[in-house]
């Protein structure tokens, strides 16, 4: 491993170094994965997402402080319940020089919400963060109507997940070509991306600047971006600490210090949006009763695993929403450490001997996995901890439909708008994508239902109060925590700041 990251850091030193006059204005980012393509339209991962957004811009942004900004749209205003007008900007221009329209805008769109819209019979796996969006169509030249078949207010929230595409681009290379040679409207160009190694970005020069609402618009400040791919965290920290890179993300909270001791790097924290919780399969033959699912939550010593191998650096949590989300219910009841506890409710469920159950879950989070299997174990529930790939275990916990297989899962579901929409429903509602652990009830899918269509924000916030007071009782899942996203940075880094979102946008981001 220590030979793959000199490998990797020698990549970007030499892309880095090529022009002696631009070295100083290189900024390397020491990423936990590669993109998995750089089409905006064909993916749902976080990571892909913040290296595309310093391709392209969208719509709408969010700032560092979660607030909505135009961006490529110059305002946007809400006509009536169901319709959202955005006036769209003009002298907006694509990286290989043509200037973007608001047929691009409504193009992109459109590759979104149609089924086969992306061509070769591909439908966008991102057409779904649109909700009930129904059309888009323009009006009055620079004016873009989006029309929804229901209530949703969550729409400009939602908005900065999406970026815009050039279409004689698209419809001259195609979706697959697309996945490899973008065109976009961002601060950055790309330059190559080397699979598995790094993404290499230019400043775009011609740049109109990105959202006013955000201070110091223009160009990019530095003149070349490199991601480079570092997965392990003992790499990641040690090409920050000799200065081969200037950012890095997640970083371990065991390595807070080291980082914060160095004279050229300091520590920067931001509350998380990601909440983690332990799935038990609801529709197998031990989850089914409540009872255990309760013990299990008494077994489990939360604030112990945040001080001892968090380091502090994260909130517990009592339901599925942050501290921080809309709709917060603050009056939950807390299921405290309690092992006597979980050993009497597995006595009244028939279990006085206690039960045995695997626990399945994804390298980054062994140990984390193996410190909830002891204190399990401690209390009745003899635990084994099952590791295995990150796609396949999210196959097989989050496929729709079907009998779930497997006892527990320890899994997480990021919430970037801090609205219960987007983290309440998928995890919740009866057979939606995130439900791993198989839950239905059908009282909570009509009030999740009735919430999102809730133009009242008063009312909404309550309706969320009482839909997660409903799911603490019933009890799903294991509601774990919710982490500060951690970062290491450079004392050298100027005007950035990490956002809630995780998105590493380096818009404005200097070099001193």
């Amino acid at each position: 491993m220590k030979m793959l990251h000199r490998t990797l850091v020698a990549s970007a030193l030499v892309l880095a170094t090529a022009a002696p006059a631009v070295q100083a204005q290189t900024l390397i980012v020491g990423f936990t994965r590669d993109a998995d393509t750089l089409d905006p339209a064909n993916h749902r991962n976080r990571e892909t997402e913040t290296i595309i957004r310093n391709i392209h811009d969208g719509v709408v942004t969010r700032s560092s402080d979660m607030m909505i900004h135009p961006e490529i749209a110059e305002s946007f205003t809400q006509v009536s319940p169901t319709v959202y007008d955005f006036v769209i900007r003009a002298g907006v221009k694509f990286h290989d020089g043509t200037e973007m329209t608001i047929d691009d805008v409504k193009f992109t769109f459109d590759r979104l919400l149609n089924e086969g819209g992306m061509g070769d019979g591909q439908t966008s796996p991102r057409g779904a963060l649109l909700g009930p969006v129904e059309s888009v169509e323009i009006v009055e030249g620079n004016t873009l109507r989006f029309t929804l078949s229901e209530p949703w207010p969550l729409l400009p929230a939602m908005l900065p997940h999406q970026q815009i595409v050039s279409k004689a681009h698209v419809e001259a290379v195609g979706s697959t070509a697309l996945a490899t040679d973008p065109v976009g409207t961002g601060p950055f160009r790309l330059a190559e991306w080397r699979r598995g190694e790094s993404v290499v970005m230019e400043r775009f020069d011609d740049y109109y600047g990105g959202a006013p609402g955000i201070p110091e618009a223009g160009p990019a400040c530095v003149e070349r971006v490199i991601f480079q791919v570092i997965p392990e965290s003992a790499s990641r920290v040690a090409a920050l600490l000799s200065g081969d890179v200037h950012i890095i993300n997640e970083l371990p909270p065991f390595s807070m210090n080291q980082v914060a001791n160095s004279p050229n790097t300091e520590v920067m924290t931001v509350n998380g949006t990601r909440s983690f919780f332990l799935a038990m399969n609801n529709q197998g033959d031990i989850f089914d009763d409540v009872r255990v699912r309760h013990a299990v939550a008494h077994a489990i010593d939360r604030d112990l695993i945040i001080d001892r191998i968090l380091n502090g650096t994260a909130s517990r949590i009592d339901g599925i929403l942050s501290p921080d989300a809309f709709g917060k219910n603050h009056d939950l009841p807390a299921y405290e450490f309690d092992p006597e506890r979980s050993r009497a409710l597995l006595a009244e469920a028939g279990y006085p001997d206690g039960i045995s159950v695997t626990l399945d879950t994804t390298g980054p989070m062994r140990d984390i996995a193996e410190a909830i299997a002891a204190l399990l174990t401690n209390a009745g529930i003899n635990t084994q901890v099952q590791v295995g790939e990150g796609t396949l275990m999210n196959q097989k916990w989050q496929t729709r439909g079907g009998p779930k297989e497997g006892d527990m899962f320890l899994s997480s579901w990021g919430n970037s708008t801090l609205d219960p929409f987007d983290i309440f429903g998928p995890t919740h509602g009866t057979d939606a994508r995130g439900n791993s652990a198989g839950y239905s009830n059908p009282e909570l899918d009509a009030l999740l239902d009735a919430a999102a269509v809730e133009l009242d924000r008063a009312r909404r916030g309550e309706m969320y109060r009482e839909a997660e007071a409903m799911a603490s009782a019933d009890l799903p899942y294991v509601y774990l925590w919710v982490p500060q996203d951690i970062y290491g940075v450079s004392t050298r880094l100027s005007n950035w700041s990490p956002s809630p979102d995780s998105r590493i946008n380096l818009h404005r981001a200097c070099l001193d």
